[in-house]
């Protein structure tokens, strides 16, 4: 495949993984219509669960803003507008324009084959989520990785979030305790690696590249012919030395609180 496709598979993977993660959270809602993905939770947090996502390019900058705003205003939430660096240059800038703050600059990276298997770093058992104890263990330490912990909670509160026929989710355990973990959504043909995290105190020891291997391997083995995540700047040499391939960027916008300006909010949505 060349970069142009692989660029459109990783765009269809990405809003395909947003509309999946919301339709199996509670009370998710999804609006899309003209070109326009609007998704949101329950919870009013910007991070991973309320944001919107421009899918046609031709659908004018301002409208696109104007309506995800006047759908969040119904709500009450915060949302985060994602961009993409290949396609939404008209966006970015009218996002800017508006009052809309960049909190985080994604690398949307690709993978074309499996990873070879290895064992679990020392000390480390990697489990597979399918049940609430599980959801729940993740849910530990997606909350503090993300430092998200009331939405978290909210959001993972049963098997099915994440663990499907085509969604897999690991857990990475050091004494018993959850210190690491990741998920995947196969959509498109392509395994959306995301929610990649460990605990503070654990890092360091290679457990984010254990379960990122786990759960990109889990990807090609439900079918996938190609993985796809999104990097934060600290998980960026994690991805690129496990083979992932750079192929453009995603920028979060974080729409400005009208009346009043709140604490800054970092989010990185389902990004590794």
């Amino acid at each position: 495949m060349n970069r142009e496709e692989l660029i459109q598979l990783s765009d269809l993977n990405l809003a395909e993984g947003y509309r999946e993660f919301t339709r199996r959270s509670p009370n998710g809602v999804i609006y899309e219509e003209d070109g326009l993905l609007l998704y949101a939770g329950s919870h009013p947090s910007p991070v991973i669960v309320n944001g919107a996502i421009r899918t046609d390019p031709r659908l004018a900058p301002d409208e696109a803003l104007v309506r995800a705003e006047s759908f969040f205003a119904d709500r009450g939430h915060r949302f985060c507008f994602c961009v993409s660096a290949h396609a939404d240059g008209d966006l970015e800038k009218a996002a800017a324009d508006r009052g809309y703050r960049m909190v985080i600059d994604l690398t949307a990276m690709v993978l074309d084959h499996r990873l070879e298997d290895r064992p679990a770093p020392a000390g480390a058992e990697l489990q597979w989520v399918g049940n609430e104890g599980g959801v729940h263990d993740f849910a530990e330490v997606t909350a503090e990785a993300f430092e998200e912990r009331d939405m978290v909670m909210a959001t993972f509160v049963e098997p099915r979030t994440l663990s499907a026929p085509h969604i897999a989710s690991v857990v990475a355990y050091l004494d018993g305790q959850p210190v690491s973990a990741a998920m995947t959504v196969v959509s498109y043909g392509v395994a959306l690696v995301g929610l990649v995290g460990t605990k503070f105190a654990a890092r360091g020891r290679g457990l984010g590249e254990a379960v990122t291997r786990a759960v990109t391997n889990a990807g090609f083995d439900m079918g996938a012919r190609l993985a796809s995540l999104q990097a934060s700047p600290e998980g960026d040499p994690i991805y690129r030395r496990l083979g992932y391939l750079e192929v453009s960027h995603y920028r979060e916008y974080l729409a400005p609180e009208r009346e009043e300006e709140g604490a800054p909010i970092i989010a990185e949505g389902l990004r590794s």
